[in-house]
């Protein structure tokens, strides 16, 4: 039987060079789920994501994660990978010399382990299969990693390295910065196509707009440190109709 996928974030407080950015998250992810994290610029949210992922910079101070019954905060990046965590970045980084190809299957090997390697065919197959489903082109695979990438082949490159690694529990931070209304699509569709039980999406974002792709199950709204609000699609189409003073106002008003 297959185990539990989930994230839970209880109190969360983090601290980035001695000032408090996070001032006591909580929220819980499972399988099949997605949620969007939605705040103006500076509220938290790719804190949130980085501390998540075990960025050095940001010092967790209280609080705790589980990731799937374990301790999210106990493990190191790479162990955090190995358990499932996936942090889509908002600025992918170039790395030339290393073909795409070649960087995806360095990273399943050492997400499966030693002993437990990708095949080359399997690999190849399966490599294929979801640069179709991302419309992307063959050749794509021999370019080095994200030298010389539109924004849109960026985007692209994140969700196929995640179509690729299978994560449970997926964070996309900003993922739809930068990108036209055509690679928006694909982008979306790639990520739809893996939605389900095995998979919790965490989308961080400033806009509706992907959420009209993806449309999430809970949004939650992160001002100054806090989630000061959850609901459902519609509380983002209130949020991106009134504004987030609009909020403030509601808030304060409460």
């Amino acid at each position: 039987m297959a185990s539990e996928v989930y994230l839970k974030i209880e109190d969360l407080h983090v601290e980035v060079e001695g000032n408090e950015i996070l001032k006591g998250v909580s929220l819980e992810i499972k399988g099949g789920e997605v949620h969007a994290l939605m705040g103006p610029n500076g509220s938290g949210k790719s804190t949130l994501a980085y501390a998540l992922a075990g960025h050095p910079r940001y010092e967790v101070t209280a609080g705790r994660v589980w990731l799937n019954g374990q301790d999210l905060l106990e493990m190191e990046p790479d162990e955090r990978s190995r358990a499932g965590l996936f942090l889509c970045f908002q600025y992918p980084s170039e790395i030339s010399g290393v073909t795409v190809a070649n960087f995806l299957r360095s990273a399943v090997n050492a997400r499966r382990g030693k002993g437990n390697e990708i095949s080359l065919a399997e690999f190849g197959k399966k490599l294929r299969e979801q640069m179709e489903r991302l419309e992307m082109d063959p050749s794509f695979a021999s370019r080095y990693l994200n030298e010389g990438f539109s924004g849109g082949e960026k985007k692209r490159s994140e969700i196929l390295q995640m179509a690729m690694l299978e994560p449970s529990i997926a964070i996309l931070d900003e993922t739809d910065s930068g990108l036209d209304i055509d690679a928006l699509r694909i982008v979306a569709n790639g990520v739809n196509a893996l939605k389900g039980p095995g998979l919790g999406i965490l989308c961080i974002t400033h806009y509706q707009r992907i959420l009209r792709y993806l449309e999430p199950d809970v949004v939650h709204i992160l001002l100054n440190g806090r989630i000061v609000e959850s609901g459902g699609k519609e509380l983002a189409e209130t949020l991106e109709e009134k504004g987030y003073d609009w909020l403030r106002e509601q808030i304060g008003a409460n």
